[in-house]
């Protein structure tokens, strides 16, 4: 596609002038379509939206693998006596819990109960977030603790 510019003493030949003609409608389509993707408010709110969507899994992907690493370092520094603690405290909780369950069937209103339900379900979904908070709180508690002699 060569352009001779226009020259004062020839005249374009008509090949020339449906060349210059299909150059302009070309560049003049591009220009149409970039500014109807300028306006389309919509689809560039998607894309965006879909970028953003894409940054946010990235990011939980490396908070994840943070927390677990976390937790596997909480793990292996904690004491075995500890440990076992932990798990015995676990175990009672767990007791009680059902318990406290059993009465709660017994005695609580139906809409609290439902709200009740939601929350333990949030917390069976964000599990390991509340295991390793757990852990290093037990940690910073033993570790503040004053040492018996």
């Amino acid at each position: 596609m060569t352009h001779t510019p226009p020259d004062q003493h020839s005249t374009p030949t008509p090949a020339e002038l449906r060349e210059q003609i299909e150059h302009t409608r070309h560049e003049l389509g591009e220009t149409v379509q970039a500014l109807a993707d300028k306006t389309d408010v919509k689809a560039r709110a998607q894309r965006k939206a879909g970028r953003l969507k894409e940054q946010a899994a990235v990011k939980a992907g490396e908070l994840k693998a943070q927390a677990a690493k976390a937790n596997s370092q909480v793990q292996d520094k904690l004491p075995d006596p500890v440990k076992e603690k932990a798990a015995q405290a676990a175990g009672q909780a767990r007791a009680a819990a059902a318990q406290v369950g059993r009465m709660w069937e017994e005695k609580a209103p139906e809409p609290l109960r439902q709200q009740a339900a939601r929350s333990v379900q949030l917390a069976r979904e964000h599990r390991t977030v509340l295991l390793l908070a757990a852990a290093g709180v037990t940690f910073l508690w033993l570790a503040g603790r004053p040492k018996k002699g």
